[in-house]
């Protein structure tokens, strides 16, 4: 496992304060690079012992996912998975997600050595997760589901009256999906103000680059026509991405809101950066040699 990350669970907030009175002051940046850092070794790692996850499309999301989990900007509890005031966290491009395996670890959902077991006979961390895994909200192996289902928990939290906000995670690639503009159209006509997207901007699909297969750009003006309020951010500069998710998620709105992530699928491995069909490859034992942390 390399570094212990069990001596970081204490120092890291854990936001259970009501989504309308979060006035903590934002974690020092050097402390979510350094936990950026090790979640990004941590996926390689994985995907080195699992080859059949996915991991350029993971690698794009790990700032994102650092921002939300350490940065006190989720409310949940690890001890209480299914807490009734918690933050929903849809990831809708599942496939991508192997990143949120070391953050649950780390935050306390599961023990770190399950770590190791990832896609053998026995674990419950599978090459695609689903909801037997402690902190996984729901099952989202068909693209542009996550949206869909996101705006119906929006919705049921909003005339419940319970104050929890919902976050869906989505690849730029999910928005080729009809689905998915049936969701944004819903989220805008019923001003679901509890809603956040967050698009995982790499750029790439399965096969090949976005824009070869169906342009998206541009993207942020086609949000705002359905009614919700969009802004775009570098998805890797901790420093411009924290603070504007942080104002998204703690300011009061009218209607659901958008995050453009813009990122580099495979982001830190070359070969994987460098491919438009880097979703599908794997990073080779020679090259794995020469990334950071890796053995020399």
């Amino acid at each position: 496992m390399g570094e212990d990350s069990a001596r970081f669970l204490s120092g890291w907030p854990l936001n259970q304060e009501s989504p309308k009175d979060m006035t903590a002051s934002l974690v020092p940046l050097e402390q979510l690079r350094q936990r950026a850092q090790w979640v990004w070794r941590q996926t390689i790692e994985i995907h080195m012992r699992a080859p059949e996850t996915r991991v350029a499309s993971s690698l794009s999301a790990v700032e994102t996912l650092v921002c939300l989990f350490y940065g006190g900007l989720l409310r949940h509890d690890p001890r209480q998975p299914q807490w009734s005031g918690r933050d929903r966290l849809i990831i809708s491009k599942a496939h991508g997600a192997i990143a949120m395996y070391p953050i649950l670890a780390d935050r306390g959902y599961f023990p770190l050595a399950e770590l190791e077991r990832v896609a053998r006979n026995g674990s419950i961390l599978g090459g695609i997760p689903d909801p037997i895994i402690p902190g996984f909200e729901t099952v989202n192996g068909s693209l542009g589901h996550g949206p869909g289902v996101a705006c119906g928990m929006a919705l049921a939290l909003k005339r419940s009256g319970n104050a929890a906000r919902v976050i869906v995670l989505v690849g730029d690639g999910e928005l080729h999906e009809g689905s998915t503009w049936e969701a944004i159209m819903f989220a805008g006509h019923h001003r679901l103000d509890n809603l956040l997207m967050i698009v995982d901007c790499n750029t790439r699909c399965m096969l090949n680059n976005t824009d070869k297969v169906n342009r998206l750009e541009p993207l942020a003006p086609k949000f705002t026509a359905f009614g919700w309020t969009a802004q775009d951010c570098d998805g890797h500069d901790l420093g411009t991405l924290y603070p504007c998710l942080a104002g998204m998620l703690r300011e009061p709105k009218t209607g659901p809101s958008v995050l453009v992530a813009h990122t580099v699928k495979g982001h830190g491995v070359p070969s994987l950066e460098a491919s438009p069909i880097c979703h599908v490859l794997s990073i080779q034992p020679d090259e794995y040699q020469r990334l950071p942390g890796g053995a020399s």
